[in-house]
């Protein structure tokens, strides 16, 4: 169960290409036989990646399991890549290459029109405004945080990238017609009820995975076959578990890890409605691909004595993909993105960021200068108060003189 059965793998392959050249007559369509070329050289890559790719932090379900999105994140990378490097019209031309019924405007959906809660002039269905804004967001909100919260392991974390993403919203409301909601969606069904449970399960899971004892027997070794229903099922479970605890005002480099983290999540976010593209496609990338960056991000980065400038594998795909996403909407989309924020947004955000820089200032630098220079003058009164204490004893008037003429004599060796 745990050989990467690597010959199995290649011959396998190797007989499935070898039925296509030799059985299959190749279709005389350019188009279907390059998007079955593709498909084709995915899969191989997928083959290999699997079978002899790095093993990640990860053991369960299965190594393989978590090499397979290593994989399907290089392909999704080089993918961005390529489209990075195309104009926007044959960029947009090749996307409907790919799914022809992609290139038409996608209907902006007015979640902030009328705001009532309970609309009295609707006598068939006065609620009729709760109901509308429940749409496929609402299942999306709930599993994209019960699994955010699998994978950070801290309350507090998530809560403050859930409400950032709300001021996010806010903020960006001129530029994407749907960021515009009522204050009750924002802050009651968002933050509260789909993003708050989804917060919560996670944490009770997070909580019975701590208590569970991590002793493992072979599955042949159980003798009952309860036994080994059980033990299949606890195979989709942690190997074994660590309690993460960020602490980020401990040092500056937690600090700015807690930062980049927040900030790359919420970059990610954003990346999703901008271009406006469905988020169903990308919806399992995101929320397994990070998972295992996050755990050597966590041990190495933090917990390591010595800092490790080696970034992760999977943590490093996803900063990339993060990023070339983002490029990819400032060429594809500039207008939206060039669009001013208006006056009392740009204050609020400005000031945000200036109490931000204030707080580390003064929590890694003025705050340590201070207890370090408290400390020094603190250990003179001590000094100054035990050599008051032996001159007014009498007893110390030949021990300071020997201390001096110690000093002296180290300065004329020096």
């Amino acid at each position: 169960f745990r050989r990467a059965h690597t010959l199995t793998v290649l011959f396998i392959l190797t007989c499935a290409l070898g039925y296509v050249t030799l059985f299959e007559e190749t279709p005389q369509d350019t188009a279907y036989n390059t998007k079955r070329g593709i498909v084709a050289s995915i899969l191989v890559f997928l083959c290999f990646g699997v079978t002899q790719a790095k093993d990640g932090p990860f053991s369960r379900p299965h190594p393989a399991y978590w090499r397979f999105w290593l994989c399907v994140s290089v392909v999704y990378e080089l993918f961005l890549i390529f489209i990075l490097f195309q104009t926007v019209q044959d960029g947009r031309q090749f996307m409907k290459y790919i799914d022809p019924n992609l290139g038409v405007p996608l209907p902006e959906r007015d979640y902030g029109g009328n705001c009532l809660i309970y609309d009295p002039g609707n006598e068939t269905d006065p609620l009729h405004n709760i109901w509308d804004k429940l749409d496929g967001f609402v299942p999306a909100h709930f599993f994209g945080w019960y699994l955010k919260t699998l994978m950070i392991r801290d309350w507090w974390m998530c809560m403050i990238i859930s409400v950032m993403f709300e001021f996010l919203e806010y903020s960006l409301e001129h530029q994407l017609p749907n960021f515009s909601e009522c204050w009750w969606d924002h802050w009651i069904m968002d933050v509260i009820l789909c993003n708050g449970l989804g917060i919560y399960c996670g944490m009770k899971t997070l909580s019975w995975l701590s208590l569970k004892t991590y002793k493992w027997q072979g599955l042949w070794n159980i003798p009952t076959y309860k036994g080994k229903m059980k033990r299949i099922v606890f195979q989709f479970t942690p190997y074994s578990w660590v309690k993460f605890e960020w602490k980020p005002a401990s040092s500056l480099r937690r600090w700015l890890a807690v930062c980049g983290i927040i900030f790359v999540y919420c970059r990610g976010h954003l990346n999703v409605f901008i271009p406006r593209s469905p988020a169903c496609s990308r919806f399992m990338l995101y929320h397994f691909a990070p998972a295992p960056g996050v755990l050597p991000l966590y041990t190495e980065f933090l917990l390591d004595v010595k800092f490790h400038k080696k970034l992760g594998q999977q943590a490093w795909l996803v900063a990339a993909i993060t990023a070339t996403e983002f490029l990819i909407v400032v060429k594809y989309d500039p207008y939206t993105l060039t669009l001013s924020l208006p006056f009392y947004i740009t204050q609020c955000w400005i000031l945000g960021i200036i109490l931000v820089l204030t707080w580390t200032a003064w929590r890694f630098f003025i705050r340590d200068i201070t207890l370090r220079y408290k400390e020094i003058r603190r250990q003179k009164q001590e000094h100054k108060y035990e050599r008051d204490k032996c001159l007014s004893n009498g007893d110390g008037h030949s021990s300071i003189l020997d201390e001096q003429n110690g000093n002296k004599l180290r300065e004329r060796k020096l």
